[in-house]
């Protein structure tokens, strides 16, 4: 259930830069964080454990693109999401640039809205980046992430 943490790099004027790793959530981790029951308690623990890490220094990311939230009902101002909000978890805007990667992904795929806004995302990241999803649907992510992402069933 770890994650494998990419070695340190270097930039081209020989200074060390800190591997990334980013994880993403779907809709079915998202609508766990709001439940009670075994699939929350999964969800919390995967999070749990990419953020602990074992090797520092890591740059962990968590994000959730906002399709997903829409998708799951996740409105951060909504007494009920108080839970949820308390994790670090950043949106993924669907702007202009990243709606238009969607729309591709969503025609190419015939995959959700969310799932496409899952692949948009996933793509904005460099190579470098280590990328893991959070997911219910993993056909789905693997169809959308092109093989860049490690997908983490629940």
């Amino acid at each position: 259930m770890g994650f494998r943490i990419a070695r340190r790099r270097t930039t081209a004027h020989g200074r060390r830069t800190h591997p990334m790793t980013v994880v993403i959530l779907d809709s079915e981790a998202v609508s766990a964080l709001h439940s009670t029951g075994t699939k929350r308690r999964l969800v919390l623990a995967l999070l749990e454990t990419a953020r602990a890490g074992r090797q520092r220094p890591t740059t962990r990311t968590f994000i959730v693109p906002t399709t997903v939230r829409v998708e799951a009902g996740w409105d951060r101002t909504a007494p009920a999401s108080a839970g949820a909000n308390r994790h670090p978890i950043m949106d993924h805007v669907l702007d202009g640039q990243h709606a238009n990667v969607a729309a591709r992904i969503r025609e190419q795929l015939k995959v959700s809205p969310a799932d496409a806004h899952i692949g948009a995302a996933i793509s904005s990241y460099p190579s470098g980046v280590e990328i893991a999803v959070i997911t219910s649907d993993p056909d789905d992510i693997a169809a959308v992430s092109g093989g860049r992402a490690r997908i983490i069933s629940i």
